[in-house]
């Protein structure tokens, strides 16, 4: 394999050169969805059970239909990226200003427990009022997800670049999902949910959502300049098509999907495991969570090392395994009883899966980008924010996964019937239940995620590597079609990396 040299790094490096400020504005962009979005994933299936006092089976049921409708509303939100006049701000990064009060105002309505909400099990109104919210606010959360996924790949094409920016993503992702901790700390009670606490802090953390996503869009910069599309009369199927075909973007958006299940049970289910199994309350509530997320603040620094190194394959994957054993391990502290050796033992195995899992963590977005690469290499064409639908919409059949496995658990335990009752107390066969199916439905998640990571997903350190040079050669080879200059002096890659680029803006540019 020939080394890219300095000469021929000029070509991607005129869209590249990122400072620490470019990477600390892209990851607001996920502080602020997260902020709103980490809402749904801890506080709203426990408030819908304990506050709206819905039957799990409905709310499963709401959940698989919300992402039917994605399976419609996000390739229409992609492929409006994709296709429409960018504005003076860019394709991607002006969405953050126009979803950013939506999302806001949507995820504080879901909360809202109007006159009469709650005081009669499953109600209708109260059902119908719980899934056009949830609804709506997928819709706006979608609005800023697809074009942010689809910014990466505008904002650098470095390679090593991206990684970072992955990273940051992640950082800023953990950062966003933290408070609402805080939240469900103070409000999940052994009995229920304190209402008043929650939409307070629904409020709060509404308003710091629509904050983040307003410094995102003033700190981020279209790099690679955007230009017009035309659409043409079957684009969007033929788009689709080349996802479906490639292996390297249906393998990261499967483990993905499990990623985000897997996270989103642990996190709306392990409060109820936590108050009901364990008998506690308070910071008990929220440990597990944080110990998850935890090791990514140590991981940060040194995940672009072992990345250069071995591969974000490799390591991602070896990570996932770590994690799927650990929470198999946990499933022997049944026969150790409920005591509180056995809750100590159970959130070190949290702390251990939560090491393994974000290595991944902190790689998906790269090696999704790595995926949409891949694909213009191949085929000549490139649709960021259809192959970002795509992804997230496999990100969102995770969140169905996450809501089936929870309130499947529910219904076989009897929950709703205690819960309706007032009484929320359960028997020891029940609570082993809990315990069994908490520790192995995330095994059984993690451990094919390993399977897809390390023997189906191709892009192993070598062929990235690859594909940066094929990518390189395109970029040369469009570079004298256009007839532009090429640099001949040799270009240090430090240089590169401290000076701010300033990109043409001829009209024969094109959109990479």
């Amino acid at each position: 394999m020939s080394e890219i040299t300095n000469v021929e790094q000029s070509n991607i490096a005129k869209f590249s050169g990122l400072k620490g400020k470019d990477y600390v504005s892209y990851a607001l962009g996920d502080t602020g969805c997260c902020l709103a979005f980490g809402l749904v994933t801890t506080l709203l299936q426990r408030f819908y059970t304990d506050v709206f006092r819905l039957h799990p089976l409905f709310i499963m049921l709401m959940f698989v239909a919300a992402r039917v409708w994605d399976a419609i509303n996000d390739p229409i939100m992609g492929r409006i990226c994709d296709t429409i006049k960018p504005s003076k701000w860019g394709r991607y990064r002006p969405w953050f200003l126009y979803g950013g009060i939506p999302l806001a105002i949507s995820a504080v309505l879901m909360f809202i427990q109007w006159p009469g909400f709650g005081s009669e099990p499953n109600s209708v109104s109260v059902s119908i009022y719980a899934a056009i919210t949830y609804i709506l606010f997928g819709m706006c959360y979608t609005v800023i997800q697809i074009p942010y996924g689809s910014l990466a790949s505008v904002v650098t094409l470095d390679d090593k670049e991206r990684s970072k920016l992955s990273i940051w993503r992640s950082v800023g992702a953990a950062i966003g999902s933290m408070p609402v901790m805080l939240i469900s700390m103070f409000t999940f009670k052994e009995k229920g949910v304190d209402y008043l606490g929650t939409i307070i802090g629904v409020a709060v953390l509404s308003a710091g959502s629509l904050a983040m996503l307003l410094l995102a869009f003033a700190g981020n910069k279209e790099r690679v300049p955007a230009v017009a599309v035309k659409p043409e009369k079957g684009a969007t199927m033929k788009a689709f098509k080349r996802l479906f075909k490639s292996k390297s973007m249906v393998a990261v958006s499967l483990a993905s999907m499990l990623l985000l299940a897997g996270q989103m049970f642990i996190q709306s289910f392990y409060s109820y495991l936590i108050n009901y199994y364990f008998v506690k309350t308070g910071i008990w509530t929220m440990l597990p969570t944080v110990l998850t997320y935890f090791p990514m603040a140590i991981l940060m620094f040194f995940t672009p090392k072992l990345v250069r190194k071995f591969g974000k394959k490799e390591v991602s994957g070896i990570g996932i395994a770590i994690a799927a054993i650990a929470n198999l391990a946990m499933f022997f502290l049944l026969f150790m009883g409920k005591g509180d050796a056995t809750l100590y033992i159970f959130m070190v195995f949290c702390l251990i899966s939560g090491i393994g899992l974000n290595f991944f963590v902190l790689q998906v977005w790269a090696m999704a980008a790595d995926s949409i690469d891949e694909i213009e290499v191949k085929t000549g064409t490139r649709d960021d924010g259809t192959a970002y639908s795509f992804f997230m919409f496999f990100r969102k059949l995770g969140q169905v996964i996450a809501a089936v496995a929870v309130n499947a658990t529910l219904l076989a335990m009897n929950y709703y019937d205690s819960a309706a009752s007032g009484t929320f107390e359960f028997s020891d066969g029940q609570l082993r239940l809990m315990f069994i199916l908490s520790t192995v439905i995330p095994a059984a998640m993690f451990g094919v995620m390993a399977i897809i990571l390390l023997i189906i997903y191709p892009l192993s350190k070598k062929k990235v590597a690859l594909l940066q040079e094929d990518k390189e050669a395109k970029l040369r080879a469009e570079a004298e079609e256009r007839g532009d200059a090429i640099v001949e002096e040799p270009v240090e890659v430090e240089e590169i990396v401290e000076t701010e680029i300033e990109v043409p803006q001829e009209e024969d540019n094109k959109e990479e």
